[in-house]
């Protein structure tokens, strides 16, 4: 752990210095996001090739070749409010749409399942609206994540996309707990149905924990 975080603060700071001076943004914030991942997954390749964690920094950063000119972009937009306004307006437009599109898709599959309860339908018709919720709750997660708001960047869509992933992978593992075990009556094959999906999810959500970022301005 001491070890992943003398290398987390080495590749922040040398990205913070490489880009120092440049107006931060949306889109700079992504592009750290996206350098500090590919230069990890340079350091591990080398280290794997027998090199030690400085020589296998140098030669990371040596392999991304001359980055000037992603310093330049950067830096012009920084400068250019009116097309980060655009950026960040466009953005939560479609942020805000996916949030309203999640409560939606959920709230349809609620009322649905309450529906076909009070008809007295049998329980497994009752249970197959609930996959409604599981996607209404995966694309909820990712408008949510890929939102920025006043004080924090949004999540890099890579990222949020596997947020919505594993909440998703947890609550199908609900829905398949719940429409196994009424269908067959069996506790054990809801259980191991859950199982399965769950622990999936679960890992996915534990690895993103531990990877993740700060996205304070």
């Amino acid at each position: 752990m001491k070890r992943n975080r003398s290398l987390d603060d080495k590749v922040r700071n040398y990205l913070n210095r490489l880009f120092a001076g440049v107006g931060e943004s949306q889109q700079l914030f992504d592009l750290k996001e996206e350098l500090t991942i590919n230069l990890k997954e340079k350091i591990r390749d080398y280290e794997k090739h027998g090199m030690g964690e400085e020589e296998a920094f140098k030669e990371a950063i040596s392999s991304m070749g001359d980055l000037s000119g992603l310093v330049d972009d950067m830096r012009e937009v920084g400068k250019d409010s009116a097309r980060e306004a655009v950026y960040t307006s466009m953005a939560e437009r479609i942020s805000t749409a996916g949030l309203i599109v999640g409560i939606l898709i959920i709230l349809f599959g609620i009322l649905t399942m309450a529906m076909l309860y009070f008809m007295e339908v049998p329980l497994v018709s009752v249970t197959g609206p609930g996959i409604f919720i599981v996607i209404g709750g995966a694309i909820l997660t990712y408008s949510f994540l890929a939102r920025e708001t006043k004080n924090k960047y949004a999540m890099n869509k890579i990222r949020a996309t596997l947020y919505a992933l594993a909440v998703g992978l947890i609550l199908f593992s609900l829905y398949t707990a719940t429409s196994s075990g009424v269908a067959t009556g069996e506790m054990f094959i809801a259980i191991s149905s859950f199982m399965v999906f769950f622990i999936a999810g679960v890992g996915v959500f534990l690895g993103l924990i531990f990877t993740g970022s700060n996205r304070n301005k």
